[in-house]
């Protein structure tokens, strides 16, 4: 009794003890902790999703129906996705104007980025759809830029140019210029195809697929870049320089043509 004594005397002896409660309540904080974490997050985007419900109640359901099934005036959004969400808002797209032509172009938005998030938070809780894209997805490290060119040539030059400045379709509408727009927009409108644009799901067009085109179109359209063909005439394709060839080539032949006919001998005489 009289070592335990002395050993309970010892000159360690209590930061023996505080060591083994700073342990234990370390294990405690560690088993109950992530449990807590995961409810505070649960929650937060509970009032997130709520928040969401409310600007589409003010801002949407006029048309797409007061739980997004969609009305004879806009389609379900069940199912879309939050990055649909985020590509029709941001853009300002959405919300169209009350009198719809033949497709709703791209304008000012007028949400900002929270309220855009919460708002796509609340469509993502109607149905399952691709998600909103992160930095890593479509930014530049890692991507193949020739590549990328290779792909948006065989997939995508029909309608938007080889460059990717827009081009007329039919009824109408058009394929917008994609000069200037956000990388992220880019890959979710590859994600999601909007209006007349085909969806390119990753089965389709891979997330590296994705992230090398917007590396072309960011290369092509830079201000830096220097196009070792000389004039593009506005990079608009071969329909317009054709026609450029065509008229003032073609033109400017015959012009001289005329020119050299006039002044020959033969001419002079009659």
């Amino acid at each position: 009794m009289k070592k335990l004594s002395a050993r309970r005397r010892h000159p360690l002896a209590a930061v023996v003890v505080l060591l083994l409660a700073l342990a234990c309540t370390g294990g405690l904080y560690a088993v109950f902790a992530p449990a807590d974490k995961a409810q505070a997050e649960e929650t937060a985007q509970s009032l997130t999703i709520e928040e969401g419900k409310k600007l589409y109640t003010v801002g949407c359901a006029s048309c797409h129906g007061t739980g997004g099934q969609g009305t004879s005036d806009g389609p379900s959004l069940v199912g879309v996705g939050a990055a649909a969400v985020d590509f029709q808002v941001a853009t300002g797209r959405m919300p169209a104007a009350t009198s719809q032509g033949a497709q709703v172009p791209r304008k000012k938005n007028i949400y900002s980025q929270a309220e855009i998030d919460q708002l796509a938070a609340y469509i993502a809780s109607l149905g399952a759809g691709p998600s909103i894209p992160t930095e890593e997805q479509y930014g530049p490290g890692g991507a193949d830029i020739a590549k990328g060119g290779e792909l948006f040539r065989n997939n995508c030059a029909q309608c938007h140019n080889f460059t990717g400045k827009g081009g007329a379709l039919t009824h109408g509408k058009f394929a917008p210029t994609l000069e200037g727009v956000d990388p992220k927009h880019i890959y979710e409108a590859m994600q999601t195809g909007p209006q007349n644009m085909p969806s390119f799901p990753d089965t389709t067009l891979s997330e590296q697929n994705k992230k090398d085109i917007i590396a072309y179109l960011n290369a092509v359209n830079s201000d830096e870049t220097v196009n070792p063909g000389g004039l593009e005439l506005g990079g608009l394709g071969p329909v317009s320089e054709g026609l450029f060839g065509w008229i003032f080539g073609l033109g400017g032949l015959i012009a001289i043509a005329v020119w050299v006919a006039a002044r020959t001998a033969k001419a002079k005489k009659s």
